[in-house]
């Protein structure tokens, strides 16, 4: 039997390791003032998938408010391709309607090797163009609203508790918002490729510019926070069987 300094030991070998062992999700998170976002990579059937969210809890008033894009750095030489751009689950379109699906492709662009992108960041995700992103990134999808380009407003995320009463116009009726996620899939991953290890800075865009971005993400704190749930649960398992043989 392993002695409780070998058990911990142990585990916490394990939790460290598991990154290296498999394709493990990766969660950044940022908040400013009354803004809040998050993005959690993962990988399905071999593609890269990535939740963007508008996590404030506050209203949203005015365009700089509303999430719209976010920039990340990958490596490993990934040469991606947009596939689809999905509600979130719960999610909904405010003052306009989705594909078949629950698709909003047409109104969301990526694009990799990016010039002037925020903090010299090589690819992007946005449903505004910022003089960056044009018709032919977009997701595969019909044009939902405005220009067939990213352009505008028009598809950016709202939070969850927006008062769709209050605020300016863009952000009352004129644009669709989407409240409060989009998923979205690329395919083109190299083969073991691990979000958590190769995915190391992400930036928020809001707004229609980017002077508006409020702040870089700090570094995420998912995988080891995971590994502590983990070994906390591990630890309350060990023991209780201890107690039982004793």
């Amino acid at each position: 039997m392993f002695s409780s300094k070998s058990r911990v030991s142990i585990a916490i070998f394990f939790c460290l390791l598991a990154p290296m062992l498999s394709a493990a999700p990766i969660t950044f998170t940022s908040s400013s003032g009354d803004l809040s976002a998050s993005v959690k990579f993962t990988i399905s059937g071999g593609n890269l998938v990535a939740t963007l969210t508008n996590t404030s809890t506050n209203d949203v008033l005015v365009p700089s408010d509303v999430l719209t894009g976010v920039f990340f750095n990958l490596s490993g030489g990934a040469s991606l391709t947009p596939i689809t751009a999905i509600l979130g689950a719960g999610s909904t379109v405010q003052f306009g309607g989705t594909d078949p699906g629950n698709s909003v492709g047409g109104e969301w662009a990526f694009k990799q090797g990016l010039s002037g992108a925020p903090n010299g960041l090589p690819m992007g995700i946005s449903s505004t163009g910022l003089g960056i992103f044009g018709p032919g990134d977009r997701f595969p999808g019909n044009n939902l609203q405005g220009p067939m380009e990213p352009d505008g407003l028009q598809y950016g995320i709202t939070s969850a508790n927006d008062n769709l009463l209050t605020g300016n116009a863009k952000v009352t009726g004129t644009q669709a918002l989407i409240q409060n996620s989009v998923v979205f899939t690329l395919s083109g991953l190299p083969s073991g490729f691990d979000p958590s290890t190769a995915i190391t800075e992400v930036f928020f865009q809001y707004g229609t510019s980017l002077s508006e971005n409020p702040s870089l993400v700090p570094e995420p704190a998912t995988i080891v926070l995971a590994c502590i749930s983990g070994l906390g649960a591990f630890l309350g398992i060990r023991r209780r069987r201890s107690s039982l043989i004793g």
